[in-house]
This record gives structure tokens, C-alpha cells and sequence, in this order.
């Protein structure tokens, strides 16, 4: 019970900084993104500098973090195992690319624009969700590999 509270309690922390993060970089607005994905027009690369702060925070975090024998809030650390590259990675990949260029947003910055009560956000978000439960249903029937 105890590491489960302390779980759930490093995830509302981590969580709240990511969407803090996602507020103070600008990614919560949908133009931002289209700004950076109209590559022949007017071009806004301060997308890539959040991704480059983000992937350089991870690597030397990932390092230290990882000399530990266990996580501090769990017994085993949860580390992906699978490295194939396979059609459905490929699909979901496209299908989230498609769904981030479209909307504007990608999972993290939606759920947090959901602070704002736009109709755009709650748009996007009941659209996620909706496409998560069609996917677990046609998962179910037809057992996709994976």
C-alpha cells in the first residue's frame, strides 16, 4: 500500500511539472505546432528546442537514475523490451502523426489545454479517447499483432 501512495504521488508530481513544462514552452497551443509543421511557410522551430531540452534532460537523467538497483517507488524497473520495427508500430505512428498535424495536439499537451475549456481540446480528447475504446474493441475481435 505504501508504494502505491508513493506512486501515485510521484506521478501527480512528475505530472504536474510535464504539464507545467507544457504551459511555459507554449506546446498547449495548437498554433505552435502548426507552426512548426509549416516547414515552407512561416516556420516556428521553438518546437525543436522543447524537444531538444526534453531528450537531453532524459539522457543524462536516464543514466543516473538507471545505476540504481531498483526504482525508488517500485520493485522492478519497466523498461520496453520489444525493439522490432512492426506494421503496427508503423500504423499507429502515422495515425498519430496524422492526428497530432491535424488537431494541433499530441496526448500530453491536450489533456492539459483540457484546463482551459476550449471546445477544441475537449474535441480532440473525447476523439482520443473514442479512438482508443474502437481500438480496444477491434483488438479484442480481431487480435492484432503486435
Amino acid at each position: 500500500m505504501k508504494i502505491i501512495m508513493k506512486n501515485s504521488l510521484s506521478a501527480l508530481i512528475v505530472g504536474f511539472i510535464f504539464a507545467l513544462g507544457l504551459g511555459i514552452s507554449g506546446m498547449t497551443q495548437p498554433q505552435k505546432v502548426f507552426g512548426f509543421l509549416d516547414v515552407f511557410g512561416k516556420w516556428d522551430p521553438s518546437l525543436i528546442f522543447v524537444m531538444i531540452g526534453a531528450i537531453i534532460f532524459h539522457f543524462v537523467s536516464f543514466r543516473v537514475i538507471k545505476k540504481n538497483h531498483k526504482p525508488l517507488f517500485s520493485n522492478d524497473w519497466h523498461v520496453p523490451t520489444k525493439k522490432e520495427i512492426t506494421p503496427a508500430l508503423i500504423f499507429g505512428s502515422v495515425l498519430f502523426g496524422i492526428g497530432w498535424g491535424l488537431g494541433g495536439y499530441c496526448p500530453g499537451p491536450a489533456i492539459t489545454s483540457l484546463a482551459s475549456f476550449e471546445m477544441r481540446p475537449i474535441v480532440f480528447v473525447v476523439s482520443m479517447i473514442g479512438g482508443m475504446l474502437l481500438f480496444k474493441m477491434l483488438d479484442s475481435k480481431y487480435k492484432f499483432k503486435r
